[in-house]
């Protein structure tokens, strides 16, 4: 006699089990929700004034339970099943939170091996409460399924293993459907009230994790480029010393929307109101390589960025779609941190913002930085209106180089500053603040006049952080080269309107590539000069008359400027391409000759699918202890 036959049954009808499953799966959201770090009450809060959170969070747990009730033939184990799965989903996703300040994504399952060995190194409070609840309740339904079945379907021909089947396949098609398209609306998304949009842990906790875990299936996407083979990109990878270059320290200062827009014929200003001195005069040094970089988005985007500089991949070349380049990083990765920690070494990384932002507190670590420091990690913070300004974080710079110094290390050091930041509102810097006037050649609207005037300053105050910390380099005895740019363009109003009318967006070639521009320089001070033979160094770089390459390639020729060929085959790899096509930006390409094309010859087309299927390697594959 078979176990279950030992058991009296109560047979539900058809329209009772569908009635327990829509209460089941109610009860194992409220559970799942409970979970979470944050309090129950507060979630239900939300949910009662954006009652559609409800359906949404309930959805998906019902339709896995639709999946295994017609496997099993039966509501209670299926909901038993369902139970353990989301809520052991929601548990990882509370203790994830706790323990790095980021949710469980989907992606995660590819990460199980990663997981189990990072385990031990952090110390976790399991919520054994909770754990014993949710396993109690599953133990409870399983139970309660010996007790009550359902009743054979009315069709004869669903009664077997062929309907349970269908059934389990027609749910499971109904709920990826649903995930392909309701769960996949950013605009849906975006449209619930959440306290912080930018922090996503929150975003989790307020929205519901069933509801924001399914959404995150369609989020951040990465693409397989097309003829991929791990095999051949592993044996790409191979190779390299460490140790090949200088002992100079690299200081690498990302400034907050910094632009030379100002250089525009649009704008009036005279060499003694120019908001870019510091700039302009290091165009003439012969210790300095100036140009621009190509950075992957328009007014905004100051991670993807940071990701391109550091690691030598383009974020718009990660997937077809949208996609935020910190968001998709998982794994350790190769970056500059990584090359000049191998070289002894003191890497660090600052940012006067919070670590959870782009969750920066996390991406750093998996891309080598030894040292980070946030905003709530630094002391004495100044600030210009609601920013940090850029001259506090001159000064900290600074200090971190005197450190070194004094322990005897040698340092690579990478900021990412603040002031700057939208929005560009009269009160930016503080009711009643003095803007200096902007001279135009351009008749504007008060609103553009008023973005203007709020821009520039901030510019002024960045190039005055440049001018600073060329001045306190030049004054040490120790090898240095700073590199200082902008992480994107200004956004100055909806629409572009203030590029509109000051005249840039009529110009042919404003979208494919001037959009995208911002000033870069390289300088170094005497000692650095000596070390590097620096016009030897930056005349082999075979940069373009005018400078300007792409943001992934800055990083590399940074690399090969302080003397690290054959250090790393990936970075000798870029520097390769940067020199046949210094520019690749989605589908316009700046050869070396200088003409803007959106056609590849084979060859070049080869190398830059290289370039893809490599980085692709790198992102999902590469083991790095």
């Amino acid at each position: 006699m078979k176990l279950h036959d030992r058991f009296p049954k109560v047979r539900l009808p058809l329209w009772a089990t569908l009635l327990a499953a829509v209460l089941l799966a109610g009860a194992i959201t409220l559970l799942a929700l409970w979970c979470q770090p944050n309090a129950l009450r507060s979630v239900l809060a939300v949910f009662r004034s954006q009652p559609l959170l409800i359906v949404l969070n309930c959805l998906p747990v019902g339709m896995l339970l639709l999946v295994f009730t017609c496997l099993f033939r039966n509501v209670f184990f299926g909901a038993a099943l369902v139970n353990f799965a989301v809520c052991a989903l929601s548990i990882a996703n509370r203790i994830k939170i706790e323990v790095r300040d980021e949710p469980v994504f989907p992606r995660d399952f590819a990460l199980l091996k990663e997981v189990g060995s990072a385990v031990g190194t952090y110390d976790i409070r399991f919520p054994v409460s909770a754990i014993a609840v949710v396993v109690l309740f599953s133990l409870a339904l399983a139970a309660l399924g010996l007790f009550a079945g359902s009743r054979p379907f009315p069709v004869a021909r669903l009664r077997g293993w062929l309907g349970s089947l269908l059934g389990a396949a027609a749910s499971f098609a109904v709920l990826a459907g649903l995930i392909l398209t309701v769960y996949a609306s950013n605009d849906l998304y975006n449209s619930f009230r959440v306290s912080n949009a930018y922090y996503i842990p929150s975003v989790f906790n307020e929205l519901g994790f069933p509801y924001c875990f399914c959404h995150q299936f369609t989020t951040y996407p990465v693409d397989r480029p097309e003829g991929f083979d791990r095999a051949e990109a592993e044996r790409w990878d191979s190779g390299g010393e460490t140790g090949l270059g200088a002992d100079v320290n690299v200081i690498m200062v990302m400034d907050e929307a910094f632009s030379d827009i100002t250089d525009d014929p649009a704008f009036a200003f005279t060499e003694e109101n120019d908001p870019l001195p510091n700039l302009h005069a290091l165009r003439e040094d012969p210790h300095a390589v100036t140009g621009h970089i190509v950075v992957p988005g328009f007014a905004g985007g100051t991670a993807n960025t940071e990701f391109d500089v550091l690691t030598g991949m383009q974020t718009n070349a990660l997937s077809a779609a949208t996609t935020s380049s910190f968001r998709v990083v998982n794994r350790n990765l190769d970056s500059l941190f990584r090359v000049f920690g191998g070289d002894g070494y003191h890497t660090s990384f600052f940012h006067p913002g919070d670590d959870w932002f782009y969750n920066r507190e996390n991406v750093y670590r998996w891309l080598g930085a030894e040292e980070t420091v946030f905003a709530d990690q630094m002391e004495d913070l100044e600030y210009k209106g609601r920013w940090v300004t850029d001259d506090y974080m001159a000064g900290l710079i600074e200090q971190e180089f005197e450190d070194a110094a004094a322990a005897g290390e040698t340092l690579f050091h990478y900021t990412t500053t603040i002031q700057n930041h939208m929005s560009y509102t009269p009160d930016k810097y503080g009711e009643g603040y003095d803007y200096p006037e902007v001279p135009l050649n351009a008749a504007v609207s008060d609103e553009v006049e008023t973005l203007l005037k709020v821009y520039v300053e901030g510019a002024r105050d960045a190039d005055a952080m440049l001018g600073r910390l060329v001045d306190y380099f030049s004054q040490r005895s120790e090898p240095v080269v700073l590199v200082f740019f902008g992480d994107h363009l200004p956004y100055l109003g909806d629409n572009q309107l203030a590029y509109a009318e000051l005249g840039f967006t009529a110009r042919p070639e404003w979208d494919p590539l001037t959009s995208y521009e911002t000033p870069y320089v390289i300088w170094t001070n005497d000692a650095g000069a000596e070390a590097l033979d620096w016009e030897a160094a930056a005349a082999s770089l075979d940069l373009p008359a005018d400078g300007d390459l792409s943001a992934a390639f800055l990083g590399a020729a940074v690399l090969e400027l302080s003397g690290r060929t054959e250090e790393s085959p990936w970075f000798d790899f870029l520097n390769q391409l940067r020199r046949e096509l210094p520019v690749v930006q989605k589908q316009a390409y700046l050869p070396a000759d200088g003409t803007l094309t959106d056609q590849l010859t084979a060859e070049q087309a080869a190398q830059v699918l290289k370039w893809r299927q490599w980085s692709y390697y790198k992102l999902m594959y590469k083991e790095i202890d």
